[in-house]
């Protein structure tokens, strides 16, 4: 199982980087954002009513798309293992994303040379802030600081739950990475301080988000060769409202030496300047070895999964598993 785990996650991450994401109009992630989009309304007058049907909505709709990864990927499996692999990885590659960002992101910083304006409209696709006001470096610092939380929110929260359950069911780990992305979905359609209805979805992806923000930060000061960028950013970390993306942001404007500043919300490492165009290159580069080095965390987790069930399965289950040591004369 360690094996097909491994060509799972090698599938769908070759996807990614060969393919880049699906258009929306086929991509089954904007589809559960219309089913968002339909529920984000006034269901009641009373604001309390309308926060209690958010945390209704929060914990029903992931389970939509939960269950039809889950059910596609069970379906293909009874019908051939090798397809339910193939269904497996094709829901991986859908619930995660790198080149998107990484491209997005290195057009943004070099607009910011010859095309201010073009930088402005191409970065509202990293960033909700308004940036008809900000500088050229303050454009530039939001496109990093937004890499660096997305390589948490769009690589690393659906890996890990994929890595750790693969080797004990494809369609759970199948669901779990959607459900995960459903979660994430749902945070970034609604969780606004001016929306009652997604207080239960912002609280329910602040938990889901603790553990992945983290572990997206340790793949950036690895992927920098600068452990100590970890302790720099404590200082800093929760600084941002939210309580977990200021550990990918943190780290990552450590370990460059920049200052990453978002206008009347918060400042990290602001003893530095701003990033230069070469900064947000390097920020680029630096966020593409980091997610190598989160995919190298999840596969580390998937051996270690596969191995603890193999030490702790009674004998006649290894050897099931095992057929050609069972027919041994």
């Amino acid at each position: 199982m360690t094996i097909v785990t491994l060509a799972v996650v090698a599938l769908a991450f070759s996807l990614d980087l060969l393919l880049g994401e699906p258009p929306n109009v086929a991509h089954p992630v904007a589809w559960f954002g219309r089913l968002v989009d339909a529920l984000d309304r006034a269901w009641h007058d009373d604001e309390r009513v309308q926060r209690a049907i958010g945390i209704a909505i929060a914990l029903i709709a992931p389970l939509v798309p939960a269950g039809a990864a889950g059910g596609v990927v069970l379906a293909a499996a009874i019908a051939d293992p090798t397809a339910g692999a193939v269904a497996a990885g094709l829901v991986l590659y859908l619930t995660s994303s790198l080149r998107a960002l990484l491209e997005l992101t290195e057009e943004v910083v070099v607009a910011t040379a010859t095309d201010l304006e073009t930088a402005r409209e191409r970065v509202r696709g990293l960033v909700g802030r308004d940036a008809s006001a900000l500088s050229a470096a303050e454009i530039r610092s939001a496109a990093i600081e937004s890499a660096g939380e997305n390589l948490a929110d769009g690589l690393v929260a659906t890996l890990l739950p994929f890595a750790v359950l693969a080797p004990i069911s494809l369609p759970a780990a199948a669901a779990a990475a959607a459900w995960v992305k459903g979660v994430n979905t749902l945070d970034s359609m609604l969780g606004y301080p001016s929306k009652p209805i997604g207080t239960g979805s912002a609280r329910l992806d602040d938990a889901v988000m603790w553990l992945p923000a983290r572990v997206a930060a340790v793949a950036i000061a690895v992927a920098a060769a600068d452990p100590a960028a970890l302790v720099r950013a404590s200082e800093w970390a929760r600084a941002p409202p939210s309580p977990n993306s200021g550990w990918p942001m943190a780290t990552l404007a450590c370990a460059l030496a920049v200052r990453l500043h978002k206008p009347d919300v918060y400042d990290l490492n602001p003893d530095r300047p701003l990033p230069t165009i070469d900064d947000g290159e390097r920020a680029v580069a630096l966020v593409g070895v980091a997610a190598i080095a989160a995919v190298a965390i999840g596969v580390a987790l998937a051996i270690g999964v596969a191995l603890a069930i193999d030490g702790r399965s009674p004998a006649w289950i290894q050897s099931a598993a095992r057929p050609e040591v069972a027919r041994r004369p």
